[in-house]
C-alpha cells in the first residue's frame, strides 16, 4: 500500500530560530500553514494600540476607520511634525519624513531598492523568514548578495523615526480589516506574473502545472488574474492565507497607483502554474 509521501519543510536557511510572533518560523512558513491557518500576532502590537482598536471598533464605516488609523499614526509616529520626535534641521537626520507610506510607495517601484530591503528586514525581524531575493538569489547568508541587503536594510532604517514599529501597527491594522471586511473567510485566491519559473525556488517538480514554491520574504501578487498577465507569459495561481498579507492598496483609498496589489508574507505556497 503506497504511502502518501510527507509534505516538504520549510529549510532551515530560509528561517531564524526566533521571531516577534505568536507562532515560529518553521510553522508559519510552512505547507500546512498555508492549508490550515491560524491568526497570527506581533509582540504587543494590540496591547500598545488598544485605545485605537477599541476606537476602530466603534466606527461602522470603513472609511471613517481609516481616518482614524491615519490619524493615530502620524500622531504616534510625529510623521507631519519630525521636530516633535526630536529632528531638526541640524542634526543631519535627512531621513525625518521616511514613513510607512514612502516606504509602501518605494517598494510598489523597487522590491530590490532600499525601501524593499527595510521591508524584507522588517518580515526577518518578526516572522523570522529571510529573504531569498534581493537583487539576486540569496544563498549564502556569507555572500556579497545578502550582505549588499543587509547594507541597504541598515541605510534605510538609519535615522528615521521607529519605521518597524510603524510596520508592526500597519499589519495590525491590515488584519483587523480583513476581519471585518471578510467575516469567516481564511484565504484570498491571488496571482502573480512571471516570465520565467526557474526565477522562483520550486521545491518539489513543477512541471504538471502543480507544485511547492518557496516564496520571497515578501512578494507582491495581484488579485486580478488579467493584472498579473502583463508582467509575465506564465502566471502563479496561490491561495494565501488572509493571516500572510501584511498590506493591500485598498486598505488605504487614493494612496497608491492601482488598487489591486497585495503584498504577502512569503514561506511555502503551493500553487498552480499555467500560461
Amino acid at each position: 500500500m503506497s504511502q502518501t509521501p510527507p509534505l516538504p519543510s520549510l529549510p532551515r536557511a530560509a528561517r531564524l530560530p526566533i521571531n516577534r510572533c505568536s507562532l515560529p518560523a518553521t510553522l508559519l512558513g510552512s505547507l500546512t500553514y498555508q492549508q490550515h491557518p491560524v491568526p497570527l500576532a506581533l509582540d504587543g502590537v494590540l496591547e500598545l494600540h488598544e485605545g485605537l482598536f477599541r476606537r476602530l471598533d466603534a466606527e461602522a464605516a470603513p472609511e471613517a476607520r481609516v481616518r482614524l488609523f491615519m490619524a493615530h499614526m502620524e500622531a504616534t509616529f510625529s510623521l507631519d511634525h519630525p521636530e516633535e520626535a526630536g529632528y531638526s534641521d541640524t542634526a543631519g537626520h535627512a531621513r525625518a519624513k521616511a514613513s510607512y507610506l514612502r516606504m509602501l510607495r518605494g517598494w510598489s517601484f523597487d522590491s530590490d531598492g532600499q525601501e524593499g530591503a527595510v521591508l524584507k528586514g522588517w518580515v526577518e525581524s518578526r516572522f523570522g523568514l529571510l529573504p531569498r531575493h534581493h537583487g539576486g538569489a540569496i544563498r549564502d547568508l556569507s555572500g556579497d548578495t545578502y550582505r549588499r541587503y543587509l547594507e541597504q536594510r541598515s541605510q534605510g532604517l538609519y535615522g528615521t523615526n521607529a519605521l518597524e514599529a510603524q510596520f508592526d501597527l500597519l499589519y495590525t491594522y491590515c488584519q483587523y480589516e480583513l476581519g471585518r471586511q471578510r467575516p469567516g473567510a481564511t484565504h484570498v485566491t491571488l496571482y502573480r506574473g512571471v516570465n520565467r519559473l526557474a526565477e522562483h525556488e520550486a521545491v518539489t517538480d513543477m512541471r504538471q502545472g502543480r507544485g511547492v514554491v518557496l516564496m520571497n520574504s515578501l512578494a507582491s501578487f495581484t488579485a486580478e488574474r488579467e493584472r498579473a498577465d502583463e508582467f509575465g507569459d506564465r502566471i502563479l495561481e496561490v491561495r494565501v492565507p488572509l493571516a500572510k498579507v501584511f498590506f493591500y492598496h485598498r486598505l488605504l483609498p487614493g494612496r497608491f497607483k492601482g488598487e489591486d496589489e497585495y503584498v504577502v508574507i512569503g514561506g511555502l505556497y503551493e500553487v498552480a502554474s499555467s500560461l
